[in-house]
């Protein structure tokens, strides 16, 4: 069989898209800007609580301030270079994945980890009490600010020892989240931390605070996009498909996927819970492993009924938590969400054209694995604002949508389904027509 057959039956201009994508992308710098969340970004935060003869107790704290991006197991693992000599004695609400070489230490107990570059990773929920500290033990997941506040941040304690001087702390270097798209400078030293544990009538500090903030970049985390949009309404027998290639080509080097009825090997293996599962998706004309579909599917006298239908399509991923931004002119008027909950993003104080999306709690909020039940739906009513709302020039359908974070690839607005022009006759009714009137004026 011809190794080039998938390719030859590719448009070239597919071909060339899908390569110029990924050029485009090896180019982008490693930093990111979000007009959906301009303010977005991650803070990790040092707080010198102590600091004794020759160690320092440390509390870090990690805070998730953005509105729809989440982290979703196998969680953070927050890494870090030590200028000096430095190894942590001990730590609470979190554990570094390897001790590393203590062997200069001889007699009494081993530090917690000598590694030079440690690695730590969160504890997980049911973790004994005695070695928890608070906002700790959710296995390094963190939620948006937007689907739950109350679970953004997380936090541990560690003692340092070993520094080179012992009255002075001094930070580490080459922070990591362990996450894909992350990237995070050097600390930067801020006004001390207070803190209070009697509601508010006295108050103490920490000894000295720095604070690291991540940025998250789509092109840093995956060189091609993770999902697409399919459109269709009611006016309009056409479906209009995910743009062919969105996510990769089939035949092209790391574009592997699993035909329909058939049984990949990967599936028999058993996966480190650790590390999140490499992506596997159905065969496709697009290859992505999420696929949004927005159809149009109703039109009353004051409002009008949409369907989204979020498919997935990689059958070893489940997706917790999940979460769908949708930009839209009529999301202003939104009058009731089914099945999902909703809310409005106005980052704008002028535009009110953005929304989120995510699912109902023990209901739909985790998509599952392609097959059967790999999919979430809902329908959303909406008003027709006077002066705004049209069905033409396919203004019902959407500007953008991100699914978890991520910019989904659109079709092109040519193709996107229109309403019936009413003013064209075809040439054969034309015909028709005019011979039906010759005859008329004949047998008269």
């Amino acid at each position: 069989m011809n190794p080039f057959f998938f390719i030859d039956q590719i448009p070239m201009g597919m071909i060339l898209i899908f390569i110029s994508f990924t050029l485009l992308n090896s180019i982008l710098p490693s930093y990111g800007y979000d007009p959906m969340d301009p303010q977005g970004n991650i803070t990790i935060k040092w707080d010198l609580l102590q600091s004794n003869s020759g160690t320092n107790d440390l509390k870090v704290s990690i805070y998730n301030y953005q509105l729809y991006r989440h982290i979703e197991p196998p969680g953070w693992k927050l890494g870090w270079f030590w200028t000096g000599e430095e190894v942590i004695w001990s730590m609470f609400g979190a554990q570094a994945t390897q001790q590393g070489n203590c062997s200069r230490f001889r007699g009494g107990q081993l530090p917690h980890s000598c590694e030079k570059a440690p690695e730590i990773v969160d504890l997980l929920p049911g973790t004994p009490y005695n070695l928890q500290t608070s906002n700790c033990c959710k296995g390094g997941v963190l939620t948006s600010m937007t689907q739950d506040p109350s679970k953004y941040g997380a936090s541990f304690q560690m003692n340092v020892g070993g520094t080179t001087d012992p009255g002075k702390f001094t930070m580490p270097i080459n922070f990591t989240l362990g996450i894909p798209g992350y990237s995070c400078p050097n600390s930067t030293q801020i006004p001390p931390s207070k803190f209070t544990s009697d509601g508010g009538r006295r108050w103490t500090q920490a000894l000295g605070t720095w604070e690291v903030t991540c940025i998250y970049s789509q092109s840093l985390a995956s060189s091609s996009p993770k999902c697409c949009v399919s459109l269709s309404a009611f006016y309009d027998n056409t479906i209009v498909p995910c743009p062919q290639c969105s996510c990769g080509c089939q035949g092209l080097p790391g574009s592997e996927c699993v035909k329909f009825g058939e049984t990949s090997s990967l599936l028999q293996q058993i996966q480190d819970p650790t590390e999140a599962p490499p992506p596997l998706v159905r065969c496709t004309r697009h290859l992505c492993p999420i696929q949004v579909h927005w159809h149009v599917k109703q039109s009353y006298k004051e409002y009008w009924r949409i369907k989204i239908t979020v498919t997935n399509l990689n059958i070893i991923k489940n997706y917790s938590d999940w979460n769908l931004v949708v930009s839209h002119p009529n999301l202003q008027s939104v009058i009731q969400v089914f099945s999902f909950n909703y809310k409005s993003l106005d980052q704008y104080a002028s535009f009110n054209d953005t929304g989120m999306f995510w699912g109902i709690h023990f209901y739909n909020d985790m998509l599952l694995q392609q097959g059967d039940q790999g999919n979430v739906q809902s329908e959303i009513l909406l008003h027709k604002d006077p002066g705004l709302f049209t069905f033409r020039e396919g203004w019902a359908f959407p500007r953008r949508i991100y699914f978890n974070g991520d910019d989904c690839v659109m079709p092109p607005p040519d193709q996107y389904p229109r309403l019936p022009n009413v003013g064209t006759i075809d040439k054969s009714s034309h015909s028709v027509i005019v011979l039906s009137f010759l005859l008329l004026l004949v047998m008269f």
